[in-house]
């Protein structure tokens, strides 16, 4: 309903003689500031004063005069420097949040074909931390992209292939004889627990093998603990096998973007400006194996040639200097580099008494998913890490996670969705069991929370652009704070006025709705009863 609000609020300004026959900007809503006593705001006025070469404040004030025709807007302002404000009809409001429809209609018949891969970590151990952050980020933004209509998957990939087995092998053959695995092995003792359970029939050249499905197991349990669930789980073998890497090499070089030096073939990513890599890279070395490099070449070629027209990459902190190589590949595969899209996720500090959590014994250098899913549930974790843009290094507060009041935004937001279901409960008691629109005037507390259910869908175009839920968790906290003044202030069930009942049960019936939708986007639950 915002979105047919744009159009309208467009034609009514592109029509209106000031402005007829001139180049107008996009109409773009936000939300008003409280002390403005509106609803939507617009920064359309100072947008167009660069195109029609006039005082921002001038255009502003003619555009109020315009909008003000329209049957949906009871009042439009502006204000310094150009802003227009605007106080929407209550009827709109309540039809608007009435509306449960999430999918854009602009999106059908389009091409967007995305793939999201995330985590990927090595499997040769327990998935961290870090990999929960990644794992959050990613599934959510399926989850949203899919809710607004978009084609969407998403990828775990399984680097299997390599030396990494034979480190392991070794690794996981010095546990079982009950000494420290190599300088350059894997040093968790988590090996020791595994090395225990080797078959006894198992051939020692197959221990590196064995070792990794069983932690390749562990990571797809750990995921699926974590409320995430893969479209596909690519393994790097499955591409050796169909010699991938050498048909991406050869692609590479009829584009004219290999040549040879020191006996080694070598990718000429400098010859790509905008991508702005700093050295070319080896794509196969003297000994004429491949490096990872080549292999997630041909890993990304196989992306494109499945039909995926949008590539996202959830990478890690220390994977800055892999964009701009991989985004020279994707230009030198023939493909826009705008279709390969990397997400940078920063570090997560966890921290308990003020201090920083010091590392797992267990896993060695670092905190496991596993440990901290187990020490302050998944519900937690999947919120605390959707709170923040992936950009921003994260302090995860282990104290306010393991808190059940209010202060913890996961137990403040789960508990109205428990709340209102109480309520349905005790409503049906009493013979409630129908709940009708409200009626067109509204008390100020119903109108607010009812305004901010028409906001949904906008914010999760907004995760969307972006390309991050803290939007989500935000409108979240929010529409909850608003509930809570809705209930302190709005008696929902009173048997002597059933028409007002009926009302404010539609209000929360929808409030519930919301909260329950946005915590399924983020992966988290939504109880009945806490």
């Amino acid at each position: 309903m915002l979105e047919k609000l744009k159009q309208d609020v467009t034609l009514k300004l592109s029509s209106a003689e000031y402005f007829k026959g001139s180049e107008l900007p996009e109409v773009e809503f936000s939300a008003a500031p409280a002390h403005t006593g509106a609803d939507l705001s617009m920064t359309w006025a100072m947008a167009a004063a660069k195109k029609l070469r006039k005082n921002p404040m001038e255009i502003a004030k003619e555009a109020c005069k315009v909008l003000r025709e329209m049957t949906v807007v009871s009042d439009a302002q502006a204000t310094a420097p150009g802003f227009i404000n605007l106080k929407l009809q209550d009827d709109f409001i309540i039809t608007t949040a009435a509306d449960r429809r999430l999918k854009d209609p602009n999106l059908e018949g389009a091409k967007h074909n995305i793939l999201i891969e995330f985590v990927s970590a090595n499997p040769t151990g327990p998935l961290h931390v870090a990999s929960g952050r990644g794992a959050s980020l990613g599934d959510s933004l399926v989850k949203i992209h899919r809710a607004l209509g978009y084609s969407c998957d998403s990828e775990y990939y399984v680097n299997d292939a390599g030396n990494q087995a034979e480190l392991l092998a070794v690794s996981v053959k010095a546990r079982k004889e009950g000494k420290e695995p190599p300088e350059n092995g894997y040093h968790g003792t988590y090996l020791i627990d595994l090395a225990k359970r080797i078959p006894a029939d198992l051939p020692e050249d197959q221990y590196g093998r064995w070792a990794m499905e069983e932690l390749i197991k562990t990571q797809q349990q750990d995921m699926k603990d974590f409320h995430v669930d893969f479209t596909r789980w690519f393994r790097e073998s499955d591409l050796h096998k169909e010699d991938a890497p050498k048909k991406a090499l050869a692609a590479l070089t009829e584009q004219g973007y290999t040549y040879e030096k020191e006996d080694a073939v070598w990718f000429g990513s400098t010859k790509d400006a905008e991508a702005q890599d700093d050295k070319d890279r080896v794509l196969v070395r003297k000994d004429g194996r491949p490096t990872y490099f080549l292999a997630d070449i041909s890993y990304h070629k196989n992306k494109y040639d499945r039909g995926y027209t949008t590539l996202i990459d959830i990478l890690g902190a220390d994977h800055h200097g892999y964009v701009p190589r991989m985004k020279a590949a994707v230009h030198a595969l023939g493909k826009e580099e705008k279709s390969f899209v990397p997400i940078i996720h920063q570090l997560v500090h966890l921290t308990e008494g003020g201090e920083q959590v010091k590392m797992s014994k267990r896993a060695g250098r670092f905190i496991t998913l596993r440990e901290l899913m187990e020490e302050v549930g998944t519900d937690v974790c999947r919120f605390f890490f959707a709170s923040r843009t992936p950009n921003a290094h994260m302090i995860f507060d282990m104290d306010l996670a393991k808190k059940r009041t209010n202060e913890n935004p996961v137990f403040y937001v789960q508990y109205v969705h428990a709340r209102i279901h109480s309520i349905f409960k005790a409503a049906a008691e009493k013979g409630f069991t129908e709940y009708n629109v409200p009626p067109v005037t509204l008390t100020p507390h119903e109108r607010a929370l009812m305004l901010k259910l028409i906001w949904f869908k906008q914010v999760l175009r907004n995760c969307v652009a972006d390309l991050s839920p803290h939007h989500l968790t935000t409108y979240l906290i929010e529409l909850a704070g608003l509930f809570h003044a809705f209930y302190d202030n709005c008696r929902v069930l009173d048997e002597q006025n059933p028409a007002q009942t009926k009302a404010r049960l539609f209000i929360c019936q929808r409030v519930a709705e919301r909260i329950k939708k946005g915590l399924e986007f983020i992966g988290v639950s939504a109880p009945e009863e806490m």
